[in-house]
């Protein structure tokens, strides 16, 4: 998609300040005594039919800030505006109504699936839940699906342990379909596959977002993987977006030391153009006890007085490139 074309686009989703903290109990009487910030402030915007790529280390917070966004998990505090729509506080029906137009394609296709459904019934089951079609239509509609994804017509009538786990994402991916929604939240979808599958099916969710004028949010921790999908990229570190922009900006010239960290550990398959290897000291801090300021600056290179002492804010520093640090 050219940049042209996303900036003329308007926001589809825009989140603001999201915080998702689970409480740590304790005492005799279990009382909170504390939190675990997984998501501590995060604020981004995805525009209608683009690919936004959130990346950073296991635990940083993608999937929380991908599960919060979708109503699975309840904010702490912030806000969630989706289609002009304020979700943050929705309840009921209201919420049911928006889950149409928010899938999400899931992390571990082995876990996801009914294994005591057919596919043809777990791929049905949402628009069963949400329209009153025939059960002819409904059959037409699941069999046109599954051949969109890649799949022969008799996988309707089979089980998902009949499937390797490449297929098992393919029938993932149908089933998110299936109620032709604006936002799909793709929470590493290839990450438990082969690497030879994994090509296969983020060539098919690049075929399907031009057909289908999909957008989404996808997660990984890949950054070859995160490039090959994604317009832009944010950058999360401890449950915060340190870096955001364009992905040539994100991947040609990398402004927060984290992610500077992050794309030079990238293999480079030509010797002649290998780049110095940034070797970030220390392990991630706990999200039960941050550091104070930046929640970098403890394993930071670059850190200076001030990163400890304030938290730096997300802020343009060039034309669509926003970066939390103390060094810009």
């Amino acid at each position: 998609m050219s940049n042209t074309t996303l900036n003329e686009k308007e926001n589809l989703l825009e989140v603001k300040n999201l915080k998702t903290y689970y409480p740590i109990k304790g005492g005799f009487f279990r009382k909170t005594v504390a939190h675990v910030k997984a998501v501590d402030d995060v604020s981004l915007e995805i525009k209608n039919g683009e690919t936004l790529g959130l990346v950073g280390e296991s635990g940083c917070g993608k999937s929380t800030t991908g599960r919060t966004i979708m109503r699975l998990l309840e904010p702490t505090d912030g806000q969630i505006l989706f289609d002009g729509k304020d979700i943050t506080e929705l309840r009921g029906k209201s919420l049911r109504d928006i889950r149409k137009d928010i899938q999400m394609v899931f992390q571990d296709p082995y876990a996801s699936l009914n294994p005591m459904q057919m596919v043809g019934d777990i791929v049905s089951e949402p628009i069963m839940n949400f329209t009153n079609k025939s059960l002819k239509s409904l059959k037409d509609e699941v069999m046109e699906l599954l051949k969109k994804v890649g799949l022969p017509e008799d996988a309707y009538y089979k089980y998902a342990h009949e499937f390797s786990g490449g297929q098992r994402q393919r029938i993932g991916i149908a089933r998110a379909l299936a109620l032709r929604p604006k936002l799909i939240i793709a929470d590493e979808p290839v990450s438990a596959l082969d690497v030879s599958v994994q090509s296969q099916v983020l060539n098919l969710l690049k075929e399907l977002q031009d057909e289908f004028d999909l957008t989404f949010l996808f997660i990984a921790h890949d950054l070859s993987v995160v490039k090959h999908m994604s317009d832009r990229i944010g950058v999360m570190y401890l449950g915060n977006i340190v870096e955001i922009a364009e992905k040539a900006s994100i991947y040609d010239e990398p402004l927060h030391p984290y992610t500077q960290a992050l794309i030079s550990a990238i293999p480079v398959p030509d010797p002649r153009k290998k780049s110095q290897r940034i070797i970030l000291e220390g392990d991630v801090p706990s999200p039960a006890n941050p550091p104070s300021g930046c929640p970098f600056h403890p394993r930071c290179p670059q850190a200076i007085a001030e990163c400890s002492a304030s938290k730096p804010q997300l802020k343009e520093v060039k034309p669509g490139h926003r970066v939390a640090c103390h060094l810009y």
